[in-house]
């Protein structure tokens, strides 16, 4: 069986293109709702894919093809991936579309959706089928045909987890965006990105200085982070294609840089006035205006999705304690009242939940409550603490910085606090995680 080639050329290279295969059986049903905290997971079968040509190489690549999807599957949280040793299942043997499947022989292995791939490469070029199929009723729900070099095998696996994650929920997923984040393997505090499961970790500034904060546009063309490389705490905005960078070196403190969602501004904390104050910048850093009121400091500002309202830190309580503005009134509320130290707001992607830090005898642990100041509730609890939470694009995973294991890692979990497993692991320590809207380039 030979698969249909489905090249394109640009500039000599290889760009991995994708069609779908059709099935009269497609639906657009949503098996699992990300907002449900008791949600089930889905028995899935994904057993080794039916080679092409059988050649050693062809059946390494698909191995490692087999090995990313169900790890990456399974990293998101809504899957139970079957043990292979009991699939009643050959794969250079069997087929993999509807004719050719016993949905019984996947139904008695209590599989209740099943990921089929036929695989074939060739010198630098991979072509994959690849299917899902409801067992239970013995039908084909989603197929994609994929050609591409050896070298986008990660990136076309993704593409079709990306469309089973569709499908499934009707949210986008994860497996387009990365992670920037804070450093010290190189002995000083750096910017680093990694993919989402940590994979391809990259260091991004060499300031041999302390750099903190970062924080992704939507767009991931630009970051923005606070450097003491000039000496003091200043933002600085980096263009990630040019690698071009703008300062914000106010008098004082420049620092907690946060975009608003969908334009080229950002909140950030000055205190040229004398006070620690948020204010809302241009993105190449002039001052629009200042945002908060005089009262106490200001700092830490996140915005709600839609742009509409502003969350921060102030100590004007007389603790650090998070509030709400208001951008279109100017109104300010206190949002949370239960513990005397809460710092680090950072709003889900739906706007209905802000997760925080509080600190919880004596050691910090990361808590989410509702964005109207209702239930609050803590997610960790382990010896050592745990902080800087942010979300993942599309709300269901939030990625954090705990000392757990002694130095600080990062680690995610659930948007309920379940599956918490270490991201990566470095030299140094790891800190100040954020999960980016987009990709880096």
């Amino acid at each position: 069986m030979r698969l249909r080639k489905l090249l394109c050329g640009v500039s000599a290279l290889v760009c991995f293109v994708c069609m779908p295969i059709s099935s009269a059986a497609q639906d657009t049903t949503q098996y699992i709702d990300i907002r449900n905290p008791f949600l089930r997971k889905i028995p899935l079968a994904i057993p080794m894919f039916k080679n092409v040509n059988g050649g050693g190489a062809e059946a390494e690549y698909s191995r490692k093809a087999v090995e990313l999807m169900s790890g990456s599957l399974d990293f998101t949280g809504y899957f139970k991936i079957l043990d292979r040793s009991a699939f009643l299942f050959d794969p250079q043997k069997s087929g993999v579309s509807a004719t050719d499947i016993n949905f019984q022989n996947w139904t008695v292995v209590g599989a209740e959706l099943l990921i089929t791939g036929l695989f074939e490469q060739s010198g630098d070029t991979i072509q994959m089928e690849l299917r899902l199929f409801d067992t239970f009723k013995s039908r084909q729900v989603l197929g994609k045909r994929y050609a591409g070099s050896v070298s986008e095998l990660r990136k076309m696996v993704l593409r079709f987890c990306a469309e089973v994650i569709y499908y499934l929920t009707g949210n986008k997923g994860i497996f387009n965006s990365r992670i920037a984040f804070v450093s010290t393997g190189s002995g000083k505090k750096e910017i680093y990105t990694c993919d989402f499961d940590g994979v391809n970790p990259t260091r991004l500034t060499y300031n041999e200085s302390i750099s903190l904060f970062p924080a992704c546009a939507d767009d991931g063309q630009y970051l923005a982070y606070t450097s003491y490389k000039a000496g003091k705490p200043d933002i600085f905005i980096r263009n990630l294609n040019t690698k071009q960078e703008t300062a914000i070196a106010q008098t004082g403190i420049n620092i907690t840089p946060a975009w608003v969602p969908g334009k080229f501004e950002m909140a950030a904390t000055l205190s040229f006035s004398g006070n620690q104050e948020i204010y809302l910048l241009t993105g190449a850093g002039k001052v629009i205006k200042k945002l908060s009121s005089n009262r106490g400091s200001n700092v830490s500002p996140s915005f709600a999705p839609d742009g509409s309202r502003l969350a921060f830190v102030s100590d004007r309580s007389g603790s650090p304690q998070i509030y709400v503005l208001d951008l279109a009134t100017g109104n300010e509320s206190r949002l949370t009242f239960e513990g005397k130290y809460n710092t680090q707001p950072t709003w889900s992607p739906r706007g209905d939940k802000i997760a925080y830090t509080s600190q919880v005898n004596g050691f910090q642990q990361i808590f989410v409550i509702d964005a109207g100041g209702q239930s609050p509730m803590q997610l960790t609890r382990e010896a050592g603490g745990s902080e800087s939470a942010s979300w993942s694009p599309d709300g269901s995973l939030i990625v954090f910085s705990t000392h757990r294991e002694g130095p600080y890692r990062l680690y995610v979990m659930t948007a309920f606090g379940t599956d918490q497993r270490r991201l990566l692991l470095l030299n140094g320590e790891q800190t100040n995680p954020k999960w980016s809207l987009g990709v880096f380039n």
